[in-house]
This record gives C-alpha cells, structure tokens and sequence, in this order.
C-alpha cells in the first residue's frame, strides 16, 4: 500500500478539521450509531485492555472509549492537530494526554512494534482505493486473540444519492466499491478473520458536508426527506442498504 491508495491528500484534511475547529469542541455524545456498536463490542469483552483508533482525528471515538471505558488508548492519524484534541478531552472531562496521539502515515508499511487488544476505525477505509490493502494494515497493529472494528458510511442508498446530487466533491473522496457487504466478507475470508460479521446499522440518517452553502429549495427538500426517512423506520424500524446510513465490519483476529 502506498500513498497513492488515498483517495484525499494532507491539505485536505487540514481544510476540512480547521472549517470544523468551532463544531469539534463538544461534549461526545453517548447515544449515536456508533457508540452503539462501540458498547456492545467493549461490554462484550472485559479482557480488552489497550485500543487504537486508526484514522480518528480529532479522536471522538477515542475519547468515548477512554472516558466511558477506562482502557489505554491511542489515536493514529496523518494529520493531528494538538490543540483540537486537547480542547475536546477537557470539554468531555479528561485531562491532557488522557489518550495517546500518533501522527503517522498508514500507507507506509513501516514496522508496527505496539499491538492492541482493540484496533477500530470509524469512516476510514473508504477513503483508500485499496480495500483489501487498508483493512489488512489495521490487522498489524492487533495482539493476537484481539478485536477488529471498522465503521465506514453506506453511500449505496438514499444518502449516497444525496451526496452525489448534491455534494459531488464529497462523493468523490469516497471509495463507493468498499461499500459493499460481499466484498467485506471476501477481504475478511482471505485475510483469516475469525468471528466475522458484516451488517448494516442504523435505521436512517442523511448528511451533507456542504448543507450550510445549499440552496434554500435544497435546505427545505433535506429537512423533508429527513422526517420522512425517520418516521418512515420508526414505522418499520427495518436496517438495509437503502436506508441505513453505516456499514459494520467485526471480527477477531487470533
């Protein structure tokens, strides 16, 4: 794997978390899609002692593990910005280095001489044009009899429609063919990953990066479709390609 597996460049990542600097520092939330995926998996498994988060800035997630949890954590990304994370742990009630912070470039197939029992990443390998390649690179960084987490977003439904018709930019970042549950599976098979599980979550939610600079016609079709879709799997609370707006992949890796 290489850099040029990555579907976005550095800048973009700067661009991007410095435009969100003001919405990043808040208190993480307990209820999302994925702290929920996040709580089953870590009440399910005491033993787990150290986790990484790869790919994770400004460390969300990391910091819900560590604040609700109490395991070793650590963050890897290739763009850290250290004041960002600093805010963010003493909004949520953690001191400074409460978790540990790697800024490094998961292309490079350096040597990885720290292995964790829980080794996760949340919209990350989507960004990559070599799947396999990414998904194989989490599996350096795992102690045997470890976990395996990835949560990456499903654009194959009506959220993927509305980012391609109406925020392009964003869609095109995305590896649209690593959304794919067979393909998931297949990757997990040959790279020898036991206990697999791969499943749609979450009943429905559509987002669009760019909403502040939509349309008022646009704004008003989003708000719309987003109380049909939430009422309509309120009704038929139903998890699908269509309608769920997350894919999971789980697994253990002996």
């Amino acid at each position: 794997m290489n850099d040029k597996d990555l579907l976005t460049e550095r800048k973009f990542w700067e661009d991007y978390w410095n435009n969100k600097r003001d919405q990043l520092i808040t208190p993480v939330p307990e209820d999302g899609f994925h702290q929920r995926v996040l709580n089953t998996l870590m009440s399910s498994n005491p033993q787990i002692k150290s986790a990484i988060e790869l790919g994770g800035f400004p460390g969300t997630f990391s910091i819900y593990i560590k604040k609700k949890f109490n395991v070793e954590t650590t963050l890897l990304d290739y763009f850290i910005d250290q004041s960002i994370v600093d805010d963010l742990l003493q909004v949520n009630g953690l001191e400074k280095n409460a978790i540990h912070l790697i800024e490094d470039d998961l292309t490079l197939d350096h040597p990885v001489t720290t292995k964790y029992d829980f080794v996760f990443s949340v919209g990350l390998i989507e960004h990559f044009k070599d799947t396999k390649g990414i998904i194989k690179r989490h599996l350096d960084y795992i102690n045997p009899n470890g976990d395996l987490l990835i949560i990456l977003p499903n654009f194959k439904g009506v959220n993927g429609w509305l980012q391609r018709k109406f925020d392009k930019a964003n869609y095109d970042v995305h590896n649209i063919d690593s959304m794919d549950l067979n393909l998931l599976r297949s990757i997990a098979e040959e790279l020898k990953i036991e206990d697999v599980s791969v499943y749609y979550t979450g009943k429905f939610s559509i987002w669009l990066e760019n909403y502040k600079t939509q349309s008022v016609l646009v704004k008003a079709f989003y708000k719309a479709l987003f109380v049909f879709g939430k009422v309509f799997t309120r009704v038929i609370p139903i998890e699908s390609k269509a309608l769920s707006p997350l894919i999971v992949l789980k697994g253990k890796v002996s």
